[in-house]
Parts: structure tokens; C-alpha cells; sequence
């Protein structure tokens, strides 16, 4: 479903040669095959972008350039490129407009969903998949430090950037993934992340409890899953954490868990 959260019609499909190689792995399966293989016939620097930032993908790649396509005029290519931008929309906001995100309405839950599950003061904390920091800085003015994890350049800049405007100089953005935190064992009082739980949680789960410290250390996850139950909700709880619900506005109530590790 489209999210018109901008008019990405106004871009450049070169736009692509901003994504991160995490991101560019996440494309099979979620780019429409077809009309990629159109979009890259006409544009073959964006094709050797993608094989060379992301080798991984080389074989899926393969399958979508031996697509039979046939001959398409230029106004067909556009459209290929148009509907590819559409489908990555929520990517391509982070490398073009953060600012764009960090409006939309389900951002705007109260913080005390947050803070009120336990004391940050003088805390250090880890907030994983940090994407515009809405974590980060909701408890900023109390812990000690935070660390913004985030795979995506362009966002690790805006954090830095609304960090420096808000005089906040405890807020630190660093390059890694929920299933490669680059930091010690036992680093983190709090452990966070929201929308981001749950591609693979057995991985996931392993890597936050291994950052965080084990003697009290929490770990608090907002996943963004709707208020029913599924496969990230029994995991959690089947591993001890407690649950309680919140509102995103204008998308409705939410789960957050939350675990002290002993």
C-alpha cells in the first residue's frame, strides 16, 4: 500500500545509489521483479550499484534481468522507475528527507509509554534501529549516555544533527544492526528499539540480551505490532517479558514488552 508520505514521481531513479547495503538486501521479495528489470535496463549504473554494494543479491538479480520484458519506449521506462520508487518509499525518505519520518503522526505517541517503564536517570542506553531517534531523544535529558544504532548514514546524520540544534551532547550515532550491535557484552542498563523487532527473533533476542547488562539490565521493545496476538508476541513472552498496550496515533493501539535480565 502506498504511503504518499512524499511525491517520489519528482525523483531521480539514481535516488537507489543512496541506499545502504542492508537495505538493498531487503529487495527481494518486496520490489516488484518486472518492473525493476525494465528500470534497470535503463539505467545500468544503478544496476552495477546494487551487484557491487550488495553482492549478495547477485543471483536474485540475475533472475530479474533475464526477465523478458520487451522492448519499452522511454515514458515505460519512467514508470517502471516511478513504481520502483513507490515501493521503497519508506527507504528512500530516509536518504531524502528524514524530516519527512520523524512528522508522521505515529511518532507521536506520549513518551511516558516509554520513560515510565523505568528510572533512565544516570543510565547508559542503547536505542537499536534508532532511525530518527524518536527513542533516543525521548530519554536523552535523563541517561547518561545513548547510543543511536543505525545502519542508515543519512539518518545517523540527522540524529547527530537535531542533537547538536537541541544542545544535547550525550546522544551518539553509530553504525551497526540489531543482530550485529558493535559494542561489549554487558554495555547497556537499557536496551531499546522500536519497529524493529522481530525479521529474526531468535538472532535478534540473542544480540540485545548480549549487550545488555545482566545483573537488572531491561530490555524494552515496541515492535509495532497491532494489539492481537502473533508470532513476535509469543516469542516474547514465552522468553518472560511483560506487555501492556499504547496508542501510535492514527494507527491504532500498539504492544510494547519489556524484560529485566537476571
Amino acid at each position: 500500500m502506498p504511503l504518499n508520505w512524499m511525491d517520489v514521481s519528482t525523483l531521480s531513479f539514481n535516488t537507489l545509489l543512496l541506499l545502504e547495503r542492508v537495505q538493498l538486501s531487503w529487495f527481494p521479495g518486496w520490489v516488484p521483479e518486472r518492473q525493476l528489470a525494465i528500470a534497470l535496463r535503463a539505467n545500468p549504473v544503478v544496476a552495477w550499484y546494487l551487484r557491487h554494494k550488495c553482492p549478495e543479491i547477485g543471483p536474485w538479480l540475475d533472475g530479474v534481468e533475464a526477465l523478458d520484458t520487451g522492448p519499452q519506449d522511454a515514458p515505460a521506462a519512467r514508470e517502471a522507475e516511478v513504481s520502483i520508487l513507490r515501493a521503497l518509499e519508506d527507504l528512500i525518505v530516509y536518504a531524502v528527507a528524514p524530516e519527512i519520518y520523524a512528522a508522521q503522526p505515529f511518532l507521536g505517541w506520549d513518551s511516558s509509554e516509554l520513560t515510565s517503564l523505568t528510572d533512565f536517570t544516570g543510565k547508559r542506553v542503547l536505542d537499536v534501529g534508532s532511525g530518527t531517534g524518536r527513542l533516543a531523544f525521548a530519554v536523552a535529558d535523563k541517561a547518561a549516555a545513548v547510543i543511536a544504532l543505525e545502519p542508515v548514514d543519512n539518518l545517523r546524520w540527522y540524529i547527530r544533527d537535531r542533537a547538536r540544534a537541541q544542545g544535547l551532547r550525550n546522544i551518539y550515532a553509530v553504525d551497526g544492526l540489531i543482530t550485529e550491535i558493535p559494542l561489549p557484552d554487558a554495555f547497556a542498563d537499557v536496551t531499546m528499539g522500536g519497529h524493529v523487532f522481530g525479521d529474526d527473533p531468535e538472532a535478534e533476542y540473542r544480540e540485545l540480551a548480549r549487550a545488555t547488562r545482566p545483573d537488572g539490565g531491561m530490555i524494552i521493545l515496541c515492535p509495532g505490532n497491532n494489539d492481537r496476538d502473533d508470532a513476535r508476541h509469543a516469542f516474547l513472552v514465552a522468553r518472560g517479558f511483560a506487555w501492556a498496550t499504547f496508542e501510535e496515533p492514527r494507527d491504532g493501539m500498539k504492544r510494547k514488552y519489556w524484560k529485566t535480565l537476571t
